[in-house]
């Protein structure tokens, strides 16, 4: 299924002030918004994903699951910056004539729910009953609950933080440069730092995962082996797998966006922005996670103020949040079955 794409007419301005014509949007939308228009779910997908949520989320949307385009409208707009309908720096620069490349401005998550807004009103969507994302899907997803609280409703923020973190940002750093080591990333081609763009994934990669998921699945059969490890392959394999689908350009700037990260930027502060947000806020943590830390999600808790908690015990650590998806279904159910009232609920697992 092809993303539809959006064409916005008037000029663009990014929060640094700099300016895009022309700017395209890339989005999917499943199911039909009903009379009420109250039955929107908005997905806010993260770094390298795309806007076709019911390929890279099976088991939590889809015909017979939680989020079921039967009873949901549901969209997921491709974000700025990635190569998968929305404007990015592979895009033509209607100046130059020519790709954009390193030319492409600088943007924040701010700048990505500025377009998710502008996509929103081409929708006629004047209420998001449900708005969900994981990692940098949930640094949007917060973003947008703090600007437009009255859009909002129900808020589900999964494996992310209210400003990224110095670990975060060293691990964005190494990936960067990675990259640039790759001198064909100046070269301004569409292949551009491929080699360094693998290399990066193969260091995201370890965050995403744990000591212990390595640990099994990567653990060798045999004692008498001493090169090509599994794990070695894994990590090759990996990141070719991300090089045949993205491009390292793009993967530059959606680093340096989610360093950007942080809510209080401009707001008096992380805690003045959190108690902004008047949705009733679902925050869930994940045990094994060691890019977003689960006391990241405990401080969003803490502050936002109608706000319940769910500690998901996964092998998979940050990556739990796009396998776990009968156990993130078991306490989405619990969730709106809780009538939270400005109190702060806290959710077990029930799986």
């Amino acid at each position: 299924m092809n993303a539809e794409i959006f064409k916005y007419t008037d000029t663009f301005e990014f929060e640094s002030g700099r300016q895009l014509e022309g700017l395209e949007i890339g989005f999917h939308t499943y199911g039909r918004l009903n009379k009420e228009k109250n039955n929107v779910v908005w997905v806010c997908h993260a770094l390298t994903a795309n806007s076709d949520v019911l390929d890279w989320w099976k088991g939590l949307v889809g015909t017979g699951f939680f989020f079921n385009p039967e009873e949901h409208f549901i969209v997921c707009a491709n974000i700025l910056g990635s190569p998968y309908g929305t404007t990015s720096p592979l895009s033509i620069n209607p100046v130059t004539g020519q790709p954009y490349y390193l030319a492409y401005p600088q943007f924040t998550t701010r700048d990505m729910v500025k377009a998710h807004q502008l996509l929103a009103d081409h929708l006629q969507i004047s209420n998001i009953n449900i708005l969900i994302g994981g990692s940098l899907g949930g640094q949007q997803a917060m973003e947008w609950a703090i600007i437009e609280p009255e859009r909002i409703k129900n808020l589900i923020l999964i494996a992310t933080n209210a400003k990224h973190s110095p670990w975060g940002i060293a691990f964005n750093e190494s990936q960067r440069l990675a990259i640039t080591a790759d001198r064909t990333f100046y070269a301004n081609t569409p292949d551009g730092g491929q080699k360094g763009l693998k290399a990066a994934r193969t260091i995201a990669l370890l965050s995403y995962r744990t000591y212990k998921t390595y640990g099994i699945t990567q653990q060798e059969e045999s004692d008498d082996v001493q090169d090509d490890y599994r794990a070695s392959t894994y990590q090759s394999y990996q990141g070719q797998k991300l090089v045949n689908r993205f491009n390292a350009y793009s993967y530059w700037y959606l680093t340096k966006v989610m360093d950007s990260h942080n809510v209080g930027r401009g707001r008096h502060g992380v805690d003045k922005a959190l108690s902004l947000i008047k949705a009733k806020t679902l925050v869930i943590g994940i045990s094994s996670d060691v890019l977003f830390p689960i006391e990241e999600q405990q401080y969003l808790f803490r502050h936002i103020p109608k706000a319940a908690f769910a500690e998901l015990d996964s092998f998979y650590g940050h990556d739990g949040f796009l396998i776990e998806t009968e156990a993130l279904t078991n306490i989405f159910t619990s969730f709106f079955k809780t009538d939270v009232k400005g109190k702060i609920i806290e959710l077990q697992r029930t799986a």
